[in-house]
């Protein structure tokens, strides 16, 4: 009996291989590569081989490509007219998949996250108009840590980037130490806004922070070097919060996304190219007529010698900072018909830093967590040796950057005084300012597509705390390009819709970063 079950599955093993093609080596299909091309099992088993393989290049950068013989313009969008063989004589993208125009925090994020899961399989641009940065809002940083917020979106961005720092090694190597000191946040509320203050707690710790509240009591017992003089109560975060070096932060992002072939330029957008497409219309927009849609084409890009150049993009992100609102304006965002009409409604705010020394015996040590008072200014330390970093965020609305020792003098030191009374004569050691990008409607981020355009993307107005959520904004756009909808964490609610519907999501904690 065994050995006629043998001899059946030869005569099923030779049926196979009667009438299997050559294998191109001038031998009948009946050796043994015919017998493995045509059995079903060995068959689907290649097939499922052939396609993992696919899957793996589309994802993972080919380590034998030679640099020199790459095309610039690369990309799996097919435009009309496009020569995909010819090359450029420079590396200007004429043409590119994503578009990001900003390269600070939220910008080269953005770029991270869609390289680091496309790679070769996605062309991104990012232009930024100070490549040094500058002027950028990450300069001004406090470099803040913290989940003391009152909306459980920014909650959850905040527990997400602690999560990242985390790990940063994981994901950066150590090129560039973020330098994550892990010694939290003291956010002090008076009377006014105490119960906020608590409720916000109950939230926070719900959704997986840890934090504390403290009555004016404990506070001065837990931190002698405090004055609690018109405090009711403390929310002291105790893990996953701190701060961090955001310059540090940006090279990484921008050196990773670099790495993964993304394309850094040194420009600025000033003014955008239309499209009518007879194939889209908007529904609910009264001011669109159907069959009348004129779409986002290409930017038009300033480039430092004063020349200008067009990019083509199939996708464009609005994430400039304080600049997002005049960008948007180049679309007609808030100067076109229908929804059009509605404005980016992103300004630029003032924020003053100041480095002080103090020698003082009874001055905070070195596990001072950042403070927040309700005065509105910030302290936190840097560092050995009596450093510490405190501002304020100013209500002006100007282009004026220049730093005024006596702003310090007369609108910082009193409250600091009065506050941490041993740093009441600390001496100023370096100042400096800049601005950042100040949502007027509700002071919060304004993220997700376009109600109008198709093809754009809006990631901006964080008001002066985005570079803490920069790392799960910029997993959120990329999610929306990539996937269609968000995955991780859904920020639905911080979409541009509620400008049009009037519907603004207020964020009560002014938690800096």
């Amino acid at each position: 009996m065994l050995r006629s079950r043998h001899i059946v599955r030869l005569l099923q093993r030779r049926s196979y291989s009667a009438g299997a093609p050559s294998n191109g080596s001038g031998s009948p299909g009946g050796n043994k590569s015919g017998e493995d091309d045509l059995h079903p099992i060995r068959r689907t088993l290649r097939l499922l081989g052939n396609d993992m393989r696919k899957v793996k290049e589309f994802f993972v950068p080919k380590d034998t490509e030679i640099e020199e013989n790459r095309i610039p313009t690369q990309s799996k969008f097919h435009f009309a007219g496009e020569s995909r063989e010819s090359s450029l004589p420079d590396d200007f993208q004429t043409h590119c998949d994503v578009l990001i125009v900003g390269g600070g925090g939220v910008g080269s994020s953005i770029a991270y996250w869609l390289k680091e899961k496309a790679r070769d399989g996605l062309n991104v641009v990012v232009v930024e108009n100070d490549d040094t940065y500058a002027d950028s809002a990450t300069r001004v940083s406090v470099g803040g840590l913290c989940q003391q917020f009152s909306l459980p979106e920014n909650i959850q961005m905040s527990l997400f980037a602690a999560d990242f720092l985390r790990g940063a090694r994981e994901h950066f190597g150590q090129d560039v130490p973020i330098q994550f000191t892990p010694h939290g946040h003291l956010m002090l509320a008076g009377e006014e806004h105490a119960e906020s203050l608590m409720r916000s707690s109950q939230l926070q710790n719900e959704l997986g922070a840890q934090n504390e509240l403290l009555t004016a009591d404990r506070l001065a017992v837990r931190f002698p070097w405090l004055n609690t003089k018109g405090i009711v109560v403390g929310c002291h975060g105790l893990e996953k919060e701190g701060w961090f070096n955001p310059l540090a932060l940006l090279s990484n992002l921008r050196r990773s996304a670099s790495s993964y072939g993304g394309h850094f330029l040194n420009g600025q957008v000033v003014d955008f190219e239309f499209k009518s497409q007879t194939d889209i219309s908007v529904v609910g927009d009264a001011g669109s007529n159907e069959g009348n849609y004129t779409g986002l084409d290409k930017a038009v890009i300033k480039l430092p010698d004063g020349t200008s150049r067009t990019c083509k993009f199939a996708l464009c992100v609005i994430a400039a900072g304080a600049s997002s609102g005049q960008v948007a304006r180049l679309a007609k965002i808030g100067v076109g018909p229908g929804m059009l009409q509605v404005p980016l409604p992103i300004d630029a705010r003032k924020r003053y830093m100041y480095a002080v020394n103090s020698q003082a015996q009874s001055a905070p040590g070195m596990t001072m967590p950042m403070t927040l008072d309700p005065s509105g200014i910030f302290i936190r330390r840097d560092g050995l040796g009596g450093n510490y970093i405190c501002g304020q965020d100013s209500t002006e609305d100007n282009n004026d950057l220049t730093v005024d020792l006596q702003y310090f003098d007369q609108h910082i030191r009193p409250k600091l005084a009065e506050r941490i009374p041993a740093l009441g004569e600390a001496q100023v050691v370096d100042s400096w300012s800049g601005s950042y990008d100040q949502n007027v409607y509700d002071e919060n981020g304004i993220l997700g597509a376009h109600p109008y355009y198709h093809n754009l993307y809006l990631a901006t107005g964080f008001s002066g705390h985005g570079i803490q959520q920069s790392l799960a904004v910029g997993r959120a756009i990329s999610e929306l390009i990539m996937d269609g909808q968000f995955r991780t964490i859904d920020l639905s609610r911080l979409s541009f819709d509620r400008l049009i519907v009037d519907q603004p999501m207020y964020e009560l904690n002014n938690v800096l970063s």
